[in-house]
């Protein structure tokens, strides 16, 4: 059994991996203050969803789930230095998973001192802590700190060449983490997840959009020709992989790539809906300029060193996803 304290752990990541680390037995805590792509924002929609009340569904959900598992739930602004240090100095945990950011690339460019403010300073203020107490410290970065993918598949050596505010200010939360290593001896591990999609996500991922938008009747929009591919990842993979990372000591000191580790079309995507639904209308339209050309992330360093096995293919990821969305959409309608 470890203390596991996650900050941002509210959000889509984090409470599918606090609820996975609880019942391993791990005392496991989250901060969050519940505002960015959460509660708050979303009660007044500040982030024009589609679907707003949908979307605090899931969010209610995601809160019942942690009161419901006897998760220690903390609502603290992670940009406040004074009062966070002063929480987590009770907590004293032994791992720190940091997930507190703005964790949307579009949201990112369009309000780049935000993003700022809820990323790299919160960052900041949690390895201030972390660094004197040496408390294994886990970063959440993104497959977007590569850029345009340059060969089949991208490992961990490959270069980052990152396009746009999101990847470039993951790349440097990745940057300051190793440099807190470098000075202060601090244990780290760099997490870069790709495409994820799952259970009560609000995040707008396109996984997510494309199943709203069939359930409520709405086109499904693709950007470019369908043609793109992504190394799209179910979260209980990603769950399972970080559990790997805690438990394992290889995993110190390490970036990792935790994905499926094979990459699908957009197209792919839309077949699947097909199978489960009629009456799709599919429009396209000219692709971002600011989003990479992607594809297959390499996961074989972790195999090797943490023995991960990611399991969820997207066929059947991605399905039971749908099973999942239909089931509570029949609330939703109600």
């Amino acid at each position: 059994m470890k203390k596991i304290l996650i900050v941002g752990g509210a959000g889509f990541i984090g409470h599918n991996l606090a609820l996975e680390l609880n019942r391993d037995g791990n005392e496991v805590t989250i901060i969050d203050s519940l505002a960015v792509n959460n509660l708050f924002s979303v009660l007044d929609n500040k982030d024009n969803l589609h679907n707003p009340k949908l979307a605090e569904m899931f969010l209610n959900e995601r809160l019942l789930l942690i009161k419901k598992n006897n998760i220690n739930f903390i609502i603290q602004d992670a940009r406040d230095y004074h009062a966070l240090t002063h929480v987590i100095s009770k907590i004293k945990p032994d791992v720190i998973v940091h997930l507190a950011a703005v964790s949307h690339a579009n949201r990112s460019n369009k309000d780049p001192h935000s993003t700022f403010d809820h990323s790299l300073r919160t960052l900041e203020n949690v390895l201030d802590y972390a660094k004197h107490f040496k408390c294994h410290f886990i970063y959440f970065s993104s497959s977007m700190v590569y850029g345009n993918f340059t060969k089949e598949e991208m490992d961990e050596e490959t270069a980052c060449n990152p396009i746009g505010i999101y990847g470039a200010l993951k790349f440097s939360g990745e940057k300051i983490v190793i440099a807190y290593n470098q000075v202060f001896n601090l244990p780290y591990t760099i997490i870069r997840p790709s495409a994820l999609y799952g259970e009560r996500c609000i995040s707008r991922r396109v996984g997510q959009i494309f199943i709203e938008n069939v359930m409520t009747s709405n086109d499904i929009v693709i950007e470019g020709d369908g043609s793109d591919k992504l190394d799209f990842t179910y979260i209980k993979d990603l769950t399972n992989g970080v559990k790997k990372v805690i438990e394992n000591k290889n995993a110190i000191n390490q970036t990792f790539n935790l994905t499926f580790g094979q990459s699908n079309t957009i197209s792919k995507l839309v077949e699947i809906l097909k199978s489960e639904f009629s009456n799709i209308k599919v429009i396209y339209k000219k692709r971002n300029k600011l989003n990479p050309e992607r594809g297959t992330l390499s996961v074989k360093k972790a195999k090797e060193l943490i023995n991960y096995a990611p399991s969820w293919p997207l066929e059947k990821g991605y399905k039971n996803y749908i099973k999942w969305y239909k089931e509570i959409f029949k609330s939703y309608e109600k």
